[in-house]
């Protein structure tokens, strides 16, 4: 992971006990989720909206036989 920084942060107690609910985890390793799930947010969106402008030089049926 690399160098951390310890922050302080307030949320609603609400919001935290969903977001724990769907993660399965710890507040700490909660919140890395969210942040890094943003962070991703940025590249999803470039990556739609390439959909249908990039072409392959192999056909989806060649990629699946080549499992």
């Amino acid at each position: 992971m690399g160098a951390a920084r310890k922050i302080t942060v307030e949320v609603p107690l609400e919001l935290l006990e969903k977001a724990q609910l769907a993660s399965g985890a710890g507040v700490t390793q909660t919140v890395r989720t969210g942040l890094q799930l943003l962070a991703a947010s940025r590249t999803y969106a470039r990556l739609r909206k390439l959909r249908g402008k990039v072409r392959f030089s192999r056909s989806l049926a060649e990629l699946k036989a080549d499992r």
